[in-house]
């Protein structure tokens, strides 16, 4: 879980994230809220932290050393502000082996007739707008790219080369995708918008 001032709800996610997956990782990406010290309080969870805030891709590159350095077959990555549901996550797994895919990308659009929470429209046409940009560049059939909620086998993370700490992570992430061959499927995860802005 990349994590950055998560304070208001880090202990209920990894509560519930426990309850589907024994081992835990938190990449705390030099919070300043109060998310470090609760994150100190548990023993349930192993945590790595950015001294300071380096921005997203930096947590997930921590995130894909670890995986690697520590020898785990497959890496979930899931936010930590409550809108993904960790109950997803065995299912992702099994979806990955399944579909014999090298990612996983949850997809808040594959389904979405029976969700009664949406995205602001702004975030949801900027998603669209870049999603179709990626799918003609690189011959990729996206729906969602910027899901922050997929599953990776982690021989494969190994082979990309990836450098970008921003928000543009998942750009970097899916070019480096095509142009490795690398087999991905998405499967629809449940819209939940918490945050008003």
């Amino acid at each position: 879980l990349p994590v950055y001032n998560e304070a208001a709800h880090v202990d209920e996610v990894l509560d519930n994230v426990l309850r589907h997956c024994s081992d835990v990782l938190v990449v705390d990406d030099g919070s300043t809220d109060g998310t470090a010290q609760r994150l100190s309080r548990r023993s349930d969870v192993r945590v790595e932290t950015h001294v300071t805030n380096r921005g997203y891709g930096a947590a997930l590159l921590t995130a894909f050393d670890y995986a690697i350095s520590h020898g785990f077959d497959v890496l979930v990555t899931i936010d930590c502000d409550g809108q993904h549901e960790p109950e997803r996550i065995p299912g992702l797994v099994d979806a990955l082996q399944l579909h014999q895919a090298d990612i996983l990308s949850g997809s808040r659009y594959l389904e979405i007739d029976d969700d009664s929470s949406h995205p602001p429209e702004d975030r949801r046409q900027i998603n669209v707008e870049v999603t179709e940009r990626l799918n003609e560049a690189l011959q990729l059939e996206l729906t969602d790219a910027f899901c922050g909620f997929k599953a990776y086998r982690v021989s494969i993370i190994q082979r990309l080369q990836l450098d970008e700490e921003g928000y543009a992570f998942p750009l970097q992430f899916w070019v480096q995708a095509a142009h490795h061959g690398l087999r991905i499927s998405e499967l629809p995860v449940r819209l939940i918008y918490n945050d008003p802005d």
